[in-house]
């Protein structure tokens, strides 16, 4: 059962049609929420809605107490209280909110408790085009607005057009920062090493660069990996391994394990084939250049990725959940290790366009369904 038109109806109209793109409790939904029951390879599971009435949702971020962030991709910023309220919050930078780009990730790292400071992702405009940017800036929620907002990383050029963004940001453990970066519809600049298109990049929190980058030296030391097209969800398993999944063309959609310093191959290889019907590149493999650890033909327009802790279903302990944009479901990819093994499709055709997923503090699945305006939460249906 599919959930009603957002309010803006044109906005939904749109995305049905296909014409857009790529510890602490948490407050239950609502006891009106209305709830569904499907058949999983773990048994029956519960989805509730959460909160509903979103217009382009982007990101979901968790905070201490039990609230939660969602980022609209037009550029609006939402906080919802522990008890339900919802709140826009104010002093967000200008985001270039066109055709892939907006507002992206919002990330509450693990010192928000003491800090206040929130990372968000967005697209912004200059130099005649937009490029990504990632920002840290202080929540004051007595006040509702973000202050003393500092920009740590942009993009070294920006381009005209608006696809491949990328934006989905993780906090590695020493407290440096991961960010992915489409190729901006401009292949062969993920192989330039000159530019950040079609790159992972590592900075600090302060935009320093980590001097054990793996091109510190180079002439843009940020980066952290190359060659990828438009890597759209980003997470970080138990053992500290960086795992991303990326949208290929016409086919090609991978999952791929990030290590520093490696080349995964676009637009040199690809599973995929051009829009048009030609090969790319050199075809599936070359030395030097990684494999994906799980590819999807056809593509499923991944988006929001997170590994699973298994906490409520201990049979899928870090495993893969990636959204789908283009199939409406969620896909759970098994997991051992380094490698992937199968995949389940989950919930398909129940929530449209599903743009990312997370796993909340208290192990249920949560996840923004961008087509339905609306969050919401898996869970044991027993």
């Amino acid at each position: 059962m599919r959930g009603p038109i957002l309010p803006s109806g044109v906005f939904s109209a749109i995305l049905r049609a296909g014409l857009l793109w790529g510890m602490f409790p948490v407050a239950p939904p609502p006891a009106a929420a209305a709830a569904e029951v499907f058949e999983t390879s773990a048994g029956k599971v519960r989805v509730e809605r959460v909160a509903d009435g979103l217009d382009g949702p982007w990101s979901l971020a968790f905070l201490p107490g039990g609230g939660f962030l969602i980022t609209e991709r037009d550029g609006a910023l939402l906080h919802f209280s522990p008890e339900g309220t919802r709140r826009e919050i104010q002093g967000v930078p200008d985001v270039f909110a066109r055709n892939q780009g907006g507002l992206f990730e919002a990330v509450a790292p693990r010192d928000y408790a003491e800090t206040g400071e929130i990372l968000l992702s967005y697209a912004e405009s200059r130099n005649g085009g937009a490029g990504t940017a990632l920002a840290v800036a202080r929540l004051n929620l007595d006040a509702g607005r973000l202050e003393d907002l500092r920009v740590i990383f942009r993009m070294k050029d920006a381009e005209g057009g608006g696809r491949h963004f990328g934006g989905r940001v993780v906090e590695a453990a020493d407290g440096s920062l991961f960010l992915t970066l489409g190729e901006r519809g401009d292949r062969p600049a993920a192989q330039d090493m000159t530019r950040h298109n079609g790159k992972i990049v590592r900075v600090n929190r302060d935009g320093s660069v980590p001097p054990d980058n793996p091109f510190a030296d180079g002439p843009a030391p940020e980066i952290w990996t190359l060659g990828h097209r438009n890597p759209q969800g980003l997470a970080m398993d138990g053992e500290g391994r960086l795992w991303t999944n990326a949208h290929g063309a016409r086919g090609g959609d991978e999952v791929n394990l990030i290590e520093a310093g490696r080349n995964y191959g676009w637009p040199v290889i690809s599973y995929g084939r051009h829009y048009f019907g030609g090969r790319i590149g050199v075809g599936t493999a070359r030395d030097g250049l990684e494999q994906p650890k799980h590819y999807w033909d056809p593509s499923i327009a991944p988006s929001g990725l997170a590994v699973y802790s298994g906490r409520l279903w201990p049979e899928w302990t870090g495993h893969l959940f990636s959204g789908s944009l283009k199939f409406d479901l969620i896909s759970r990819l098994a997991r051992n290790g380094a490698e992937v093994g199968g995949e389940e499709w989950l919930l398909r055709d129940a929530f449209i366009r599903i743009r990312d997923v997370r796993e909340g503090p208290e192990g249920a699945i949560w996840f923004l369904a961008e087509g339905d305006g609306a969050l919401f939460r898996m869970t044991p249906a027993d």
